[in-house]
């Protein structure tokens, strides 16, 4: 008679806590990692004599900076992926996620003003440059995108070269996309650029 009613209080008591648990809720689930930033494929630079080759894309800044806006963006939340076709002519983009959107709407801003400074402060470093900076105007994508040129020159060696670059936000990401090859304005692709910079920031999220 004991061992039965011994086993009769196991069992209830198991049948107790069994219930208990029941009435126990599950821990919620972990929220799920937001999705990253998606970067340009190589098919989506603009159209070059040959066909544009990508890197891998890296975490933190490029560790050789882009002439006009390095030291801008923070490593960290940043990403960027080099391009390069088989000629002299290369581009780059780079992706930072900031902590809110006001910090991202600093960060366009700070970038921009580097863009626009930055054939001043080319020719402070280097007299003897020459060239031309010029605003070619607003995407309306997103939170908007803006394109710049910057053309130089070393008139002593005869050499020039051709800038073009863009500044794009959609919430708390920012893009810079760049692109650079030997050679003059007339001859760089700007319309195709501009295209690129639309596809650039549609694809942040």
């Amino acid at each position: 008679m004991r061992n039965l009613r011994t086993a009769l209080v196991t069992v209830m008591a198991t049948g107790l806590a069994v219930t208990a648990l029941a009435q126990v809720p599950a821990a919620a689930a972990p929220a799920p990692a937001p999705a990253q930033p998606k970067f340009l494929s190589a098919g989506q630079l603009p159209a070059s004599h040959t066909p544009w080759t990508a890197g891998p894309v890296r975490k933190g800044v490029p560790a050789e900076g882009s002439v006009c806006t390095s030291g801008i963006a923070p490593a960290a939340g940043t990403r960027h992926r080099d391009f390069r076709t088989e000629l002299d002519t290369n581009a780059r983009q780079t992706i930072t996620v900031a902590a809110t959107t006001a910090q991202a709407k600093k960060l366009a801003a700070d970038l921009r003003s580097a863009l626009e400074t930055c054939l001043d402060r080319l020719k402070e470093q280097d007299p003897g440059l020459e060239g031309e900076a010029l605003y070619q105007g607003r995407i309306n994508i997103e939170e908007g995108a803006h394109v710049y040129s910057i053309d130089t020159s070393y008139p002593e060696v005869g050499s020039t070269d051709i800038g073009l670059f863009s500044v794009g936000r959609d919430g708390r990401a920012v893009t810079v996309v760049e692109w650079g090859q030997l050679g003059e304005l007339d001859g760089a692709p700007l319309e195709g650029f501009k295209k690129t910079t639309r596809t650039a920031v549609a694809k942040l999220y």
